[in-house]
């Protein structure tokens, strides 16, 4: 399976909208800029955490309070997109405003061919490969968003997107002891379960999915000549360590990608003995693809399972 570039597509899909539900070809500037809104008038300059050579850029929720506790998520992008992109495709910045929790949007580092990428599991996405540590930068910004914000260290979620979704399942492998739960869209986790070690505590996932993703086969497959499992199989490893007994059950369908007609979105769970507070869903897009259009509040309510975990 050769793996594609998705920047040109997420420009497109973002001429198509967004999460909030605009259809008219423009995006969110306030998504654009992500900078924290004041009571004062114009938006504040973009706070960033992070070494100098490597900012993140945070915002902060509506109304934020040092002497609060805000949930934290943090959006690692696609192969070949960056953080501004994703955020404004997922509409995060806007999101975070709104739902009350401090997001963390980073930028992978640029390969050969100047596409940003995250070293994630072996198929994705270090194909030169570089050896760039993420794990350990990742780790560094949520150290950093801790000491700086009101944030609550028990949790800290991530959200990605191809790439990004990898990264994710890498980061439930190897920083468990800091993430509470993740949410992947297209991605995938290790081909060989042996490549995850043993995590310090079970993590929650939620995997969205298209059935006709041809750049990360919703059956599995190889990405770069690596084997990937599933979108089923990479819950079912994660659920696994959670002491679950891998018993699906289905729940209402819903509208995910509003390209596609109707509730096209099946969605499954398993929670069966699984240790307290965990949950693990698959969301399959019926004939989805690899960017879906997002329905009118589709990544909102993959958020809200999130912050739940």
């Amino acid at each position: 399976m050769r793996f594609r570039h998705t920047l040109p597509l997420l420009l497109l899909a973002l001429a198509c909208g967004d999460d909030d539900g605009s259809t008219d070809g423009t995006t969110d500037a306030a998504a654009i800029d992500l900078s924290v809104a004041t009571d004062s008038g114009p938006p504040a300059p973009p706070r960033a955490i992070g070494p100098d050579d490597r900012p993140a850029r945070v915002t902060l929720p509506d109304g934020y309070d040092d002497g609060g506790s805000y949930p934290v998520v943090m959006l690692l992008h696609g192969y070949g997109a960056n953080g501004l992109i994703q955020g404004s495709y997922f509409g995060i910045p806007t999101l975070a405003r709104e739902m009350d929790f401090i997001a963390i949007i980073p930028d992978g580092t640029e390969d050969t061919g100047g596409n940003r990428f995250w070293n994630a599991t072996d198929a994705c996405c270090d194909f030169a490969p570089t050896g760039v540590d993420d794990v350990a930068y990742l780790r560094g910004l949520i150290d950093e968003a801790l000491s700086t914000y009101a944030a609550d260290s028990e949790r800290v979620y991530l959200i990605g997107h191809s790439n990004g979704g990898f990264m994710s399942y890498r980061m439930a492998c190897d920083a468990s002891d800091e993430i509470a739960g993740l949410v992947s869209l297209a991605g995938a986790t290790w081909g060989d379960p042996m490549s995850c070690g043993d995590p310090a505590r079970p993590v929650s996932v939620l995997q969205i999915h298209g059935t006709a993703d041809d750049t990360i086969a919703y059956e599995g497959g190889t990405v770069a000549t690596r084997t990937i499992p599933s979108a089923r199989v990479s819950v079912e490893r994660l659920a696994a360590r959670s002491g679950c007994t891998l018993a699906w059950t289905e729940g209402a369908p819903i509208d995910f990608d509003s390209g596609l007609a109707g509730a096209e979105t099946v969605t499954e769970r398993i929670s069966e003995g699984c240790a307290e507070g965990t949950d693990y869903q698959l969301w399959t897009i019926e004939e989805g693809g690899h960017i879906p259009s997002l329905a009118d509040g589709a990544i909102r309510g993959a958020l809200e399972w999130l912050l739940e975990q």
